[in-house]
């Protein structure tokens, strides 16, 4: 047993494989506050036996919506695993900022969004888009100048969902927010996307939003906003918080517990939420992600931003130059074979609840 400032955590290490069928023969253990499995199967066992994915086959989601179906690529840089990798977004044959962009609404009448997917399900490493850089490429985040990778809490691997952020937004660090009381992030509004398929950093996803949770970490406003691939075999049967907890039970429950205590094994306090952690509708979800870009409109027209708001979007006060942008990744390293990272990365941690 180790402390970790006053929590308590026990600290397991062994071969990946072994952690899923050790986490396997422990579901619904009740001897740790995180003790059941976050829904990774279309399998569900309440009273009677549904499976989602069978059931859900023969729809097709979104048929009727027509989005706007732009092309998006990547280009890597560097080495993964290191401060180095890069991934630069194209659109064409040319290099765009993702943040700026990428329209928030693939269909505003839908409110179908665009979300930039930075860490894919199941993953350890802390992606994110370097808001400071130009072109805002996907990076992975640094603590004392080594490269972040978040800790396993049992029963999760890594990132429960997809995770990323919808372009075209920002949580004002200068806004104290009427629901939270406290102020922005700084950042884009953030997605955790809870659909079957495992997207990859860099991906430009088409979701609608369900929900969304008022994360307030280390004492700034962090919405999540829960949503969904609108390509998911189950999108067209979700469409608000009430039909999560019925066709993803356990899904908001348990992506609350891994945001109040996934910072607790490097020594943080467990994070708070507004509104006692209840899971807000898509309405509240629809307004929050339209204040949000309301701020950003506001942001790439600042003449000093904080952030890097080089861009192509129209009325921006630092236009981006296209032959600068496009060179973007010729002055990063060519991509290299990932980086052999520590063996601590696959160690497994054990929270009790208790303060």
């Amino acid at each position: 047993m180790s402390l970790v400032g006053n929590k308590s955590i026990r600290i397991l290490s062994f071969h990946p494989e072994l952690y899923h069928q050790f986490r396997a023969l422990l579901i619904g253990t009740r001897c740790i506050k995180l003790h059941q499995s976050p829904v990774e199967q279309r399998h569900i066992l309440p009273s009677t036996f549904i499976n989602i994915k069978r059931s859900a086959s023969s729809r097709r989601s979104n048929t009727d919506i027509k989005m706007t179906c732009e092309k998006y690529s990547i280009e890597e840089r560097g080495q993964l695993n290191t401060l180095s990798y890069r991934i630069f977004i194209k659109q064409g044959e040319h290099v765009i900022n993702p943040w700026h962009d990428i329209p928030l609404f693939a269909c505003e009448n839908s409110k179908i969004y665009n979300m930039i997917v930075e860490i894919p399900r199941f993953s350890n490493a802390k992606m994110e888009m370097a808001t400071k850089e130009a072109g805002a490429p996907i990076k992975q985040d640094e603590k004392k100048g080594i490269p972040r990778f978040v800790h396993n809490i049992f029963p999760f691997r890594g990132y429960p969902w997809n995770y990323g952020a919808l372009s075209q937004t920002w949580e004002d660090p200068n806004h104290i927010d009427s629901h939270t009381n406290a102020k922005g992030d700084n950042d884009p509004i953030d997605v955790i996307e809870i659909g079957s398929k495992q997207h990859k950093a860099g991906d430009v996803v088409k979701v609608k939003a369900l929900g969304i949770v008022a994360l307030l970490d280390e004492g700034e406003t962090d919405w999540k906003v829960l949503a969904i691939d609108v390509t998911d075999p189950m999108a067209s049967q979700v469409n608000d918080v009430e039909d999560v907890e019925k066709f993803f039970p356990g899904v908001i429950a348990h992506s609350v517990q891994w945001f109040t205590v996934y910072k607790v094994p490097a020594g943080k306090p467990t994070n708070k939420f507004a509104f006692d952690g209840k899971c807000q509708n898509a309405a509240f979800a629809h307004k929050i992600i339209a204040e949000t870009h309301e701020f950003w409109k506001a942001l790439i027209k600042e003449k000093s931003p904080s952030l890097n708001t080089e861009c192509f979007e129209a009325g921006a006060a630092f236009e981006a130059d296209r032959t600068k942008f496009d060179s973007l990744p010729g002055s990063h390293a060519p991509l290299q074979a990932p980086a052999v990272y520590s063996p601590s990365v696959d160690d497994v941690f054990y929270y009790n609840g208790s303060d």
